[in-house]
């Protein structure tokens, strides 16, 4: 069987978090004898290598590199919301299309288009299909009327329609009438043995996601002022738009001793970083799945998210290996502090982490793929 991954977001270069776990899918899938080839937006110009660990990779050219912007930034919504944003989303959509189309004339036997927006409408409409919805994708359902109606085509026409978390595959069915069952969810996959060994803890809090708005860092900042424990640190892993504006924002609370900025970094970094903390803060909301928060739980460290922190609270639980707070400073800090004092949290997590282990193993998740395109194929 051969799989096109459709999508807007798929490592660059080897150790590139964007789209990582697209990657790790894509080997599962390999290691079940399914030839899986993606194809994938150029990035300023750059097309790469062709291939990427093993893994055939078409880049598509969709504008010149100045205009190639819109991909693997974690800003595509509000970059196409401009007129010249706009132009450049359907030149993109157009250009996978494209692209997919030739790949299915030379012998694909099914397209698997990651989030129904760029890449569900690229799919060409004579090709069996299955549609994942990640979270993005499902919070701009509830935002936009136009995006709820692009999406009810969308999944008219797919085979199958997945969802990494209950609560995007629920977004699906209220905005857009078309029913996510629950053999049709499946969170994405991480190399598990990353996160086998566990935790020491000792080195304080830790955020780790992509710094734009929906994933509010913010928050954890303001509540780190709070914190009934003197000193405790806070280490961010990730980047994006929002990076400057928090490091001011530290700065400005005078917490410049006690936050750092580490970047994007692997996931071996992300395991290790995970495993030394005492505490990870999961502040974003309506997240599709909240991937970083059973990471943590993987290596033994509770969680704090937040009640409107959409699929994160199928990982996070009310007590024992994590809490839940309002969005706010003052709640995100009396959660954390009470989940720091709390002498059998780290145990609870560590035995919460068990489940993600085998829930988001590359074989379990490719296993739960190849059952969908089988349906997808009539099979």
């Amino acid at each position: 069987m051969r799989v096109i991954f459709l999508t807007h977001n798929f490592p660059r270069f080897p150790g590139d978090v964007s789209g990582a776990f697209l990657a790790v899918l894509a080997k599962g899938l390999q290691a079940r004898g399914i030839d899986v080839r993606v194809i994938a937006p150029s990035d300023a110009g750059e097309i790469g290598p062709p291939q990427l660990e093993g893994i055939p990779v078409r880049r598509v050219r969709y504008a010149s590199p100045a205009g190639e912007h819109l991909a693997y930034r974690g800003t595509m919504a509000d970059a196409a919301r401009t007129p010249r944003g706009g132009l450049a989303a359907w030149s993109l959509i157009r250009a996978l299309r494209r692209a997919a189309c030739e790949e299915l004339e030379e012998g694909a036997d099914l397209i698997h288009a990651h989030w129904w927006i760029p890449a569900g409408i690229a799919t060409p409409r004579s090709c069996p299909a299955v549609v994942t919805v990640h979270g993005t994708d499902a919070a701009l359902l509830e935002r936009s009327s136009a995006a709820r109606w692009l999406a009810r085509g969308v999944f008219r026409r797919a085979a199958v329609v997945t969802a990494v978390s209950a609560s995007a595959g629920e977004k699906v069915r209220r905005f857009t009438g078309r029913e996510v069952n629950a053999d049709h969810i499946q969170p994405m996959p991480v190399q598990t043995e990353r996160f086998g060994i566990r935790g020491r803890g000792g080195e304080g809090l830790i955020v780790v996601g992509r710094l734009t708005v929906q994933k509010r860092v913010e928050l954890a900042i303001r509540a780190l002022a709070r914190v009934d424990r003197p000193g405790i640190p806070l280490t961010i892993l990730g980047d994006g738009p929002e990076r400057s504006r928090l490091e001011s924002l530290v700065t400005d609370l005078g917490l410049a001793g006690r936050v750092r900025f580490l970047g994007a970094q692997p996931a071996e970094r992300v395991a290790a970083a995970l495993a030394g903390a005492d505490l990870a803060l999961f502040p974003a909301a309506g997240e599709g799945f909240g991937l970083a928060a059973a990471e943590a739980l993987m290596v033994g460290v509770p969680v704090v998210a937040c009640h409107d922190g959409g699929g994160v609270l199928t990982v996070v639980p009310e007590s024992g290996a994590g809490r839940r707070a309002e969005p706010s400073p003052e709640s995100l800090a009396r959660a954390t502090s009470d989940l720091l004092a709390d002498p059998g949290a780290r145990d609870a997590a560590w035995f919460a982490g068990q489940r993600w282990r085998d829930e988001l193993s590359p074989a379990h998740a490719a296993a739960a793929c190849e059952r969908w395109y089988q349906e997808a194929l009539g099979g």
